[in-house]
């Protein structure tokens, strides 16, 4: 019996990693009904993240009122994590309270949404008693450096005259002095771990304005709008701290909250998957698996800069496994993800349809494009399983028994580990240590374990 294994991203906006899961399971079943399917969702920081980490633990969640990123009150969740551990653990969600999906598409503006709730959302979890508190940093609807979410936590932000500069990323140009005298006390002893993608820088090229302004709905003028205002604030960090973060890794994480969680709170930040592996069954149920199935929402240049298809990708090329994904979108630049473990990728849209229309089916889509790519290896599976070449150069082979009982697609372990053909593909470990001023510890020692 073949074991497939499921490991997909959410889609932004649309469905969780569990409900893509669970949607290319039913799709991956109803096409080979004898495989054995297990699902291992991986969330990535963003939305999902702190249900995901609940759930794998058996902890629970709370709910309380926060500042959207609008300004306007609304309900967010933070967890604490069951299991055994040596400190009360608490998690959160930057996309809670700052989401994307939390501001209407004509109100999207990264000049004046704030990460105010998000530092609420943390100032929740301290009130609840956490020792450690883990943030998942992704999906976010704002640049504002992460100011927002300190001032919540006690930190002042004043301009030249010595008054508050205001929330959102515009008003960081108007910052002059960073105050962190009247900062949250209980931060002195409490453990911050930040799950960040390691190639979100705060500045640059590659930097929060000009890689996620547009995204966030910065229109072309705004994005070096946006630029100027975040380098202010990078000179402000560094009159306070002696540190630079126009390029520190991790530092552009959700709009910059990377800088403010790392200089103003005192958090670790780790790379996101070594956060988030710890916590899911991933790694074990790769152990047993023939063939690996990601999706992620949009596959494109930036999916090999560690997103969670390329990152599944990678781990299940160090066991020699074949790869496939699934996305809602494909961009051009999709095809460089075939050089990052991925074997073979493709869309679940039927027909020429909108964005609204394919985020309203998109449940039904992933079934269906699971179901139909499960039908493609079957025919793959079929040609190789063909294995004796007649000097004409057609492949033959034995005729089936008639009597021989149908497995759905007479999957065979080797067989789809030589369909594939692929090279095994090895990761580099990241540049930067985690912790910059103490020694490297284990991100997860001491944590719940998986029951």
């Amino acid at each position: 019996m073949t074991t497939i294994l499921i490991a997909p991203s959410g889609f932004k906006e649309s469905l969780s990693a569990d409900e893509v899961a669970d949607a290319i399971a039913e799709g991956v079943s109803e096409a080979a009904p004898a495989a054995r399917v297990l699902k291992a969702p991986i969330p990535d920081g963003g939305e999902g993240f702190v249900a995901a980490l609940v759930r794998a633990t058996r902890g629970s969640l709370h709910t309380v009122t926060v500042t959207g990123p609008l300004g306007a009150a609304i309900q967010a969740e933070f967890g604490i994590l069951g299991g055994d551990t040596d400190k009360r653990t608490a998690v959160v969600e930057v996309a809670a309270a700052a989401g994307l999906r939390l501001i209407p598409l004509d109100a999207r503006d990264p000049l004046r949404t704030t990460s105010y709730g998000v530092g609420e959302l943390i100032r929740a979890a301290l009130d609840a008693g956490a020792e450690r508190i883990v943030i998942g940093c992704g999906d976010s609807g704002i640049s504002d450096g992460g100011a927002g979410m300190a001032e919540a936590l006690g930190v002042r932000f004043s301009d030249a005259a010595g008054d508050p500069i205001g929330r959102g990323g515009a008003a960081l140009a108007r910052l002059a002095r960073i105050d962190v005298t009247a900062r949250d006390p209980r931060l002195e002893h409490v453990v911050l771990d930040a799950a960040v993608n390691w190639r979100n820088l705060l500045l640059g090229p590659e930097g929060v304005a000009r890689v996620f302004g547009p995204q966030k709905g910065a229109a072309a003028e705004q994005v070096g709008q946006l630029e100027a205002a975040l380098t202010v604030f990078a000179e402000q960090v560094f009159a306070l701290t002696g540190r630079r973060v126009d390029t520190m890794p991790g530092g552009g994480a959700s709009g910059g909250i990377g800088v403010a969680l790392s200089e103003l709170l005192g958090a670790r930040l780790w790379p996101r998957y070594d956060l988030v592996m710890a916590f899911t069954p991933f790694d074990e149920m790769l152990s047993q698996a023939d063939l690996v199935i990601t999706a992620e929402g949009k596959l494109d240049g930036q999916t090999p800069l560690a997103k969670v298809p390329v990152e599944v990708a990678q781990r299940a090329k160090l066991r020699g496994l074949p790869v496939l994904a699934l996305a809602a979108m494909l961009e051009p630049e999709a095809e460089a993800t075939l050089a990052h473990g991925i074997d073979a990728f493709t869309s679940i849209q039927e027909a020429p349809c909108t964005r609204e229309e394919s985020m309203a089916r998109a449940r039904d889509l992933v079934k269906g494009a699971a179901a139909r790519m499960m039908r493609m290896v079957a025919v793959g599976v079929a040609l190789a399983s063909r294995s004796d070449t007649a000097g004409d150069g057609v492949v033959r082979g034995d005729a089936p028994d008639a009597g021989a009982p149908d497995d759905g697609a007479r999957f065979d372990q080797e067989i789809i580990r030589r369909a594939a053909g692929t090279p095994r593909l090895h990761r580099s470990a990241p540049s930067h240590t985690p912790d910059r001023d103490q020694e490297v510890r284990d991100p997860w020692r001491g944590w719940p374990t998986l029951q």
